[in-house]
């Protein structure tokens, strides 16, 4: 057997299950010593990568713009669950998130679940008098089917599921919802967890497991003394492409019912998209993501991350993003939201 041993004097931040690439030498042919961890495979930009059709979905045609200057520019409002507060299943926050959304009038929501919060006091007591089902259908799709009515046909929504939904499927990954609205069928999509969406040229990724918490239970780093500060959020983010995997995490959290015969290819990140959504527990945040290193012979490639942190935190209101894409992650604009 091989002992190893670990020189290493750049900053490093790894997780206990991660796959590393490790430079070094064996001088004696007992002792490994390592000098370098390779924590990053290069991957290709969105642009320059096709999709398998189960792996990304376009938005229908007629939300694409015909006008060359508005392509890969998109005006989203990004929300997570909890949508109720604990005291009641009005779905006040999402009542005031699709208010918001009249006065700002965005291309498109995203809204990614839980919905059904199976967490919620009032289904974990089953005290309620209608089902999972019945609920989704009164206090989100209607409420949403009421605000593209309001909005016009240039109006989208676009739903994504959680492994907390009480009425789908929760084992992960997870198939898209089942939404029968045939007069806004257009208008209202659902997509797989985790998936990938093309709007405007825009490529979007996004996964609600939270992942950006998981993976902060598991890391290690370290930081020379003279090392500049880093932003922990970013190198978590960054973390999730370098793996090339939504939830480069095996096993899995104990809060995860990960089944990987379902979806085998369902998990990777094949290529880098313009914007990656990640709602998570922790603090909401948008940051831009500068991937590998950068050279004179290739420019670093770019990403946006956004965490929308959730609408609805206890017996109060949360948060949200209002997001403006315009051509890049650097010169895109964004607003994180308390309601």
């Amino acid at each position: 057997m091989i002992s190893h041993r670990l020189d290493i004097y750049q900053s490093i931040q790894i997780d206990s299950r991660q796959v590393v690439g490790v430079e070094g030498n064996n001088p004696s042919g007992h002792c490994f010593v390592a000098s370098k961890i390779i924590d990053c495979i290069p991957c290709l930009k969105s642009s320059s990568v096709n999709f398998p059709p189960a792996k990304k979905q376009d938005l229908d045609p007629e939300f694409a713009s015909t006008d060359q200057e508005n392509i890969s520019e998109l005006s989203m409002i990004i929300a997570a669950g909890p949508f109720t507060t604990i005291d009641n299943l009005y779905f006040e926050p999402l009542s005031d998130l699709l208010a918001y959304a009249r006065r700002k009038l965005p291309q498109l929501i995203v809204l990614m679940g839980p919905f059904i919060d199976s967490e919620h006091p009032e289904i974990r007591k089953c005290s309620i008098h209608k089902t999972f089902d019945e609920i989704f259908q009164l206090e989100i799709l209607k409420k949403l089917q009421d605000y593209v009515e309001y909005m016009g046909s240039s109006a989208r929504v676009l739903l994504v599921p959680s492994t907390r939904d009480a009425h789908h499927d929760f084992v992960f990954p997870q198939p898209p919802f089942d939404v029968q609205l045939h007069d806004v069928k257009h208008q209202i999509l659902s997509l797989t967890n985790p998936g990938t969406f093309n709007a405007n040229e825009v490529n979007v990724g996004c996964c609600t497991v939270d992942i950006l918490k998981h993976i902060s239970a598991e890391m290690v780093s370290r930081k020379p003394a003279d090392g500049l500060p880093w932003d922990g959020r970013s190198k978590l983010a960054n973390h999730i492409i370098a793996q090339r995997s939504f939830y480069p995490l095996y096993p899995p959290a104990d809060v995860v019912p990960l089944d990987l015969s379902l979806a085998p290819e369902a998990l990777n990140i094949s290529s880098v998209p313009d914007i990656l959504i990640l709602p998570s527990d922790l603090a909401p945040f948008v940051k831009v993501l500068c991937l590998g290193e950068s050279n004179d012979v290739e420019e670093q490639v770019k990403c946006l991350c956004v965490n929308p942190g959730r609408l609805s935190k206890g017996d109060k209101g949360g948060y949200f993003v209002e997001l403006n894409y315009q051509g890049s992650p650097q010169t895109s604009s964004a607003s994180i939201v308390n309601i």
